[in-house]
């Protein structure tokens, strides 16, 4: 009874290794059976029903994809800003109004926020009037300063008057440029009641209601972040950075692939910007940084991202479908379709991903990979591929 029991064990572990050559197997030997109790009924039939081979199974097939492979470096990063900037003012004053809303998108140039500008316009009329007063006094001092010439020339007017004369012309004259300079010191304080964007980005959240009285450089109104482009953060040991070296010069520049948050298949494309000049001795990691073209705001600043390096190219790389990659206890394989209708088994070598289709060695250009039913079939077995166009639709 023992003896049965570790027989009984010993066949349902090779049934599960086998799998689906065992399955196709079975149905062979079932059709033999059945063609030989066909034999006892009708002499002269026998033998050929006998040996009849299971009918083909259909199978979905995929030609063999020959392309050009990039090979990638892989690293967890992060989004920075290329410019943020907290919005203040040069001169105190109320906030009188906000232009744009919390979060708006903004160009450069853009009004963002207006201080009460009366008490600087008044300033301004002042310093314009004391120029126009100055300047009528220069034009005095300018005549008489004339009129003392001939004066002095011919004796009718002392030296001393004379230079009295000509040091009140150029005191007026400085005085004219004194008013000048302060009524351009005015005109730009009235300017600076209107908060303008220094460059495109995003607003954040008001910090400064209607109302508020903010003090020069010291209240902050909102912050304005640059989204395009916007840089990628990273850190590539140093076993990687002569790869990265080489694909440098070998090109003159390293892209970079950013794969956004919540996504596979949508990614941004950049390129190498900078690698800092030392490499950090207790994690062995150097910090690397990316500029990614970021046209419509999708990645924020402060994100986590996949960013993948291009540091070579192969060509010629044969791919097939994942899903005809099947796993045996020898490792990966796959089914071909061989000459007699038959399948075939290839153990394979994965490599490199892209998208749907592995990079496979074991696999010839001309191969017809059966990519479904892998469960019912298996080596030598009768199979019948479906159009192609049919299995890859």
């Amino acid at each position: 009874m023992r003896i049965l029991k570790i027989a009984f064990a010993t066949v349902a572990v090779f049934a599960l290794v086998s799998g689906g050559e065992l399955a196709w197997r079975h149905r062979a030997v079932l059709f033999q059976e059945l063609g030989s109790t066909g034999g006892d009924a009708a002499a002269g039939t026998g033998t050929a029903q006998a040996q009849a081979a299971p009918p083909a199974m259909p199978v979905p097939v995929a030609r063999v994809v020959k392309r050009s492979l990039p090979t990638w470096l892989d690293y967890s990063a992060r989004t920075e800003a290329i410019r943020s900037v907290s919005l203040q003012t040069k001169v105190t004053g109320f906030v009188s109004d906000q232009l744009l809303p919390d979060g708006a998108d903004v160009k450069t140039g853009d009004l963002l926020y207006k201080l009460d500008p009366r008490d600087f316009q008044a300033a301004l009329d002042q310093a314009k009037a004391a120029v126009e007063r100055d300047s009528a006094a220069l034009d005095y001092a300018k005549a008489t300063a004339e009129r003392s010439t001939s004066l002095v020339q011919s004796g009718s007017l002392a030296k001393d008057t004379f230079d009295q004369r000509s040091s009140a012309r150029r005191q007026a004259d400085a005085a004219v440029m004194l008013g000048r300079a302060a009524m351009q010191a005015a005109e730009l304080n009235v300017g600076y009641t209107e908060i303008r964007a220094p460059f495109a980005g995003r607003l954040g959240r008001d910090r400064a209601p209607v109302g508020t009285l903010v003090g020069a450089g010291e209240s902050v109104l909102n912050t304005l972040v640059q989204l395009d482009p916007v840089y990628v953060s990273f850190n590539p040991s140093e076993r990687d950075l002569a790869a990265i070296a080489k694909a440098k010069r070998a090109s003159g520049g390293v892209k970079v692939e950013v794969t956004l948050p919540g996504t596979d298949d949508e990614t941004r494309a950049g390129e190498l910007t900078f690698i800092d000049n030392a490499v950090d001795p207790q994690t062995g990691t150097i910090a690397a940084r990316a500029t990614i073209a970021n046209p419509d705001f999708a990645l924020l600043p402060g994100q986590y991202v996949r960013a993948r390096l291009v540091v070579d190219e192969r060509d010629g790389v044969l791919m097939v479908p994942q899903a005809a990659i099947g796993s045996g206890q020898l490792g990966k394989y796959v089914y071909v379709v061989g000459e007699k209708g038959v399948a075939e088994q290839r153990p394979v070598t994965l490599g490199a991903t892209d998208g749907d289709l592995v990079a496979a060695s074991g696999v010839r250009e001309d191969d017809r990979v059966i990519t479904g039913n892998l469960q019912k079939i298996g080596p030598g077995a009768p199979v019948q591929p479906l159009p192609i166009e049919t299995a890859t639709r």
